[in-house]
């Protein structure tokens, strides 16, 4: 994959441990599998082939991580306000998972509630995906925005900020629009309510983008943690087809789906498709706006082409 736009650095002055495979597969020592097999199945995205191998060397230790971070922030935000004389405050942790369409981020994303769930200090996970925050479909023709679906200026970015400002200020509850896959659009009066949870994982294409003006606030401040899942640009394209001939086997079948349109295309015709949608959307989308962003993760997960994990980047502290 081309490089992003972070300043070039020798390897002696890299941001990041680099932790291969094998190095990173040791964490998991000691650590006792918590989901069945049926349980990662049930997590598993279209196209995703992730198994319990997977989990156990690489998802397990990065959730036990994950959760660490955590219990440290909430003890660090004690402190403070035992310092200050105030209260206790502390307010959820916060972690955005970024990357392609196709990557496998909404899996991930969805593995590591399940997976920080699981330990002591971080028993109440919850997971919003910024698809909610994108603008209905009407209002996207309104602007001329429908071929640009995903890219940065189709979210209603204010509506997003307000909600992670709720949510980081320490209200009781906060409520997030809801998008549905079948319908391509928000639901209107439906919602995914955040009620004070020890951690809040938000997860979507462009999490990581800095700010439109120097005046303005990103998202990622928001994050006290951050995701970038990576892979070849090749392999993507491959998986983002593989998952198109997947859903008009399945979903796209369902009358009631927006692709239903898709569901009688041969598999030739379901392949050209799926090539126009990666060339002319998300291949631009991922060149010009999110790549970019993965100098600003805090961890960068790079896939090999069977979308197992092959190495882990960690910034250093």
């Amino acid at each position: 994959m081309s490089a992003d736009h972070a300043p070039a650095l020798s390897p002696a002055l890299s941001l990041y441990r680099e932790i291969d495979r094998a190095e990173w597969s040791r964490l998991a020592a000691g650590m006792a599998q918590p989901l069945s097999e049926t349980e990662v199945v049930q997590i598993r995205g279209l196209g995703d082939r992730l198994d319990m191998a997977e989990v156990s060397e690489v998802y397990l230790p990065l959730s036990r991580l994950l959760s660490l971070y955590a219990e440290d922030t909430k003890r660090l935000g004690a402190d403070t306000s035992t310092f200050l004389g105030e209260p206790d405050s502390t307010t959820p942790f916060v972690v955005g998972v970024a990357g392609s369409v196709a990557v496998g981020k909404s899996t991930i994303a969805r593995l590591l509630r399940e997976l920080m769930s699981r330990w002591p200090g971080t028993p109440r996970v919850e997971l919003v995906t910024t698809d909610g925050f994108l603008y209905p479909n009407a209002e996207l023709e309104r602007r001329g925005l429908m071929s640009r679906k995903g890219f940065p200026e189709s979210y209603d970015r204010r509506a997003l900020l307000s909600f992670l400002t709720e949510v980081k200020s320490g209200a009781p509850e906060v409520r997030a629009p809801f998008y549905s896959h079948m319908r391509y659009d928000i639901v209107p009066d439906a919602h995914v309510t955040v009620r004070r949870p020890d951690v809040v994982i938000v997860e979507g294409l462009n999490v990581l983008q800095p700010p439109p003006t120097p005046n303005d606030v990103a998202v990622s401040e928001f994050f006290d943690f951050s995701i970038y899942v990576d892979a070849d640009s090749d392999n993507i394209t491959q998986w983002f087809i593989d998952r198109f001939l997947a859903l008009r086997r399945g979903a796209f079948s369902n009358p009631n789906s927006f692709f239903n349109v898709f569901a009688h295309l041969s598999d030739e015709e379901s392949v050209a498709t799926a090539l126009g949608f990666w060339n002319e959307i998300n291949l631009p989308n991922l060149e010009e706006n999110v790549l970019p962003t993965k100098h600003r993760a805090t961890l960068v997960l790079e896939k090999a082409a069977d979308h197992a994990v092959e190495r882990v980047l960690l910034r250093k502290l």
